[in-house]
């Protein structure tokens, strides 16, 4: 039985990447999606990475002549511009899920998620390409995306055409080859503390619904 226990944990990994740490929404949703799910799989392990309080530097020139050198060809010059790399990637494909707790920030992501994306998102490692098409390579078997907007409208609204965060990142974790993605957004995180405590109020109950599915 407990070999049987050991062999169903998972792995899930979790990336912050608001600049606020205090009355940051997307932040308070992830830390309810986590106690929800370490509720329901309480053999599970939680690895959280803050981009904001670790934070990936822009890759250079020297990094992307690396992504593009095989590996038995890097020099030292080479191995310590995609070392980062290296890390970030083995630490997500070692993760069963991904958890991305993301606010919106100008209509798409904030810039020190995009830094990590672009420490991840590398040829033969997380995606490959033959020449005529491309194959997603990360391990992830799901991944779920916590979004929060500061007004209403952008999911299903007004304002739905200056949403570039959530096709962008439903684009790019399909590229990458994780199977399942699923979105919780929370709206109007600005606005009355009626309107906010409500609409908490209903992410928070769709991801209980969400984990008690899975």
């Amino acid at each position: 039985m407990l070999l049987l226990e050991i062999f169903k944990m998972a792995r899930i990994l979790r990336i912050d990447s608001s600049s606020r740490f205090e009355g940051s929404h997307s932040r308070a949703i992830a830390d309810v999606f986590q106690n929800t799910w370490l509720a329901a799989h309480p053999g599970d392990e939680v690895v959280t990475r803050d981009v904001v309080q670790s934070p990936c530097p822009p890759i250079s020139a020297q990094t992307i002549t690396g992504f593009y050198t095989p590996k038995d060809q890097h020099d030292p010059a080479l191995a310590k511009a995609t070392e980062l790399s290296d890390r970030l990637i083995a630490e997500l494909q070692a993760a069963d899920v991904l958890v991305l707790s993301v606010p919106m920030y100008n209509f798409s992501v904030p810039s020190a998620l995009k830094a990590w994306i672009d420490q991840i998102v590398r040829v033969n490692e997380t995606f490959a390409y033959d020449g005529q098409q491309f194959a997603g390579l990360v391990k992830v078997k799901r991944a779920y995306v916590i979004c929060a907007y500061g007004a209403a409208g952008y999911i299903d609204g007004p304002f739905a055409g200056f949403n570039f965060l959530q096709p962008y990142l439903q684009g790019l974790l399909t590229f990458l080859g994780i199977p399942e993605v699923q979105f919780f957004a929370m709206e109007a995180t600005t606005a009355d503390e009626a309107t906010v405590a409500r609409n908490l109020a209903q992410v928070k109950a769709e991801i209980q619904a969400a984990i008690a599915a899975s």
